[in-house]
């Protein structure tokens, strides 16, 4: 068993993410196994689920004339305008079925707010609205994170960068993680990671 300072965190192992989903990430549903491997591993274990209202604002069939996937400026800077998905309920929001989530401690839902999207598990992507998910970490006396999931250049990257500035260790799995890549975006996130401390273990 690793250290008792050591925590899991599985980013976003949802239907919606996976092959047919809403959004779905190339291969996603492949992560699935590793994700339950590695949660035997350690002693803290945290799922985290987009948890979107409809209404959402990240969503480009709430925006007239939006198409998916083009990038308007949010009071919080640059947001991507999304396919729907991970609708609050919906199946396309629920867990993977094979998803071992009887194993994990704590379900962080993020992404709730109408007006304001969450790609971290840390931070809202105003980068100030907290999750509570720091104070749960602290309480249990956690100093090292691992972290695998979807997308990596999303919400993994995201949710590493945020916890290194916030002073934990930090290791993001690559085989427990998939991409979406677009335009450049995986090798973005990947340096972004790196110049903030995260190790990136292939």
């Amino acid at each position: 068993m690793t250290a008792e300072d050591t925590a899991f965190i599985a980013i976003d192992v949802q239907n919606d993410f996976c092959p047919g989903g809403a959004l779905a990430v190339a291969d996603g549903d492949s992560v699935v196994p590793v994700i339950n491997d590695l949660m035997t591993a350690y002693p803290v274990k945290v799922l985290t689920q987009d948890w979107h209202p409809a209404d959402h604002f990240s969503f480009a069939a709430n925006t007239e004339g939006a198409a998916p996937f083009s990038l308007v400026e949010a009071p919080y800077g640059p947001q991507v305008l999304w396919p729907t998905h991970c609708v609050q309920g919906s199946n396309g929001a629920a867990f993977h079925k094979d998803l071992d989530t009887d194993a994990a401690d704590l379900i962080v839902r993020k992404g709730y707010r109408s007006a304001i999207d969450s790609y971290s598990a840390f931070f809202e992507n105003d980068h100030v609205t907290p999750t509570g998910l720091e104070g749960y970490l602290r309480s249990r006396g956690v100093t090292k994170l691992v972290m695998a999931g979807l997308a990596t250049d999303f919400c993994v990257r995201f949710s590493a960068v945020d916890a290194a500035k916030l002073g934990f260790e930090v290791t993001v799995i690559g085989a427990g993680c998939r991409a979406i890549d677009m335009d450049g975006s995986l090798a973005q996130a990947r340096q972004d990671m790196l110049d903030h401390g995260v190790v990136v273990a292939d």
